[in-house]
C-alpha cells in the first residue's frame, strides 16, 4: 500500500503570554489552528486561514523572510518547524501523513469567535508557559511547540 500525505500548515497563536488550542473532535489531542494548504495557497496564507476560521483571530505572524529574491521569485515566511505527522496508522503501515509547515503568530485579542460549522469558542483554552508544563494533556511536541511560541512572541 501507498503512504498518502498532504501538506498542512498550523500556526501557534499567541496573545498576552499565553498560546490558543483546542480539545479536536475527531483526534482527541488538543491541537492549535491548523489545516490542509488548498491548492490555490501558499502554506503561510492557509496557516492564517485556518486561524481565522478556526479562532476569528486575525493573528500576525511573526517570521524571517530570506533577503535573496528577483524579478521572478519571492521570499515567503520561513515556518519555525517542518514535520512529518502519523496521521492514519493500521499496525507497522502508515496510511497517511501530514507535511506540516509550522509558524508562530501574535494576535492582540483572546477573543474566540470560530465560523460557523468550527468547533465552540468554549472548545478552546488559552495556556501559559506554565500550564503547558504542569499538564499531561498535551502531547509533548504541542507542549514544547507551544512554550518556544510564546517565548518567542512574548520575548
Amino acid at each position: 500500500m501507498e503512504t498518502t500525505r498532504h501538506y498542512t500548515a498550523t500556526v501557534y497563536v499567541v496573545s498576552d503570554g499565553a498560546v490558543a488550542l483546542h480539545e479536536h473532535d475527531g483526534l482527541g489531542k488538543w491541537l492549535p489552528p491548523g489545516g490542509h494548504v488548498d491548492r490555490d495557497e501558499l502554506p503561510h496564507e492557509a496557516g492564517l486561514r485556518e486561524v481565522r476560521e478556526e479562532t476569528g483571530i486575525d493573528a500576525d505572524l511573526v517570521a524571517e523572510r530570506d533577503d535573496i529574491g528577483s524579478p521572478t521569485v519571492d521570499p515567503l515566511p520561513k515556518p519555525r518547524h517542518f514535520q512529518l505527522a502519523d496521521v492514519n496508522v493500521h499496525g507497522e503501515f502508515v496510511g497517511h501523513q501530514h507535511v506540516d509547515l509550522v509558524y508562530y503568530a501574535r494576535a492582540d485579542t483572546r477573543e474566540i469567535d470560530p465560523a460557523e460549522g468550527e468547533q465552540p469558542a468554549d472548545a478552546w483554552r488559552w495556556f501559559t508557559s506554565e500550564d503547558l508544563a504542569a499538564t499531561d494533556a498535551l502531547d509533548p511536541d504541542v507542549a514544547e511547540t507551544g512554550a518556544r511560541a510564546i517565548e518567542t512572541v512574548s520575548g
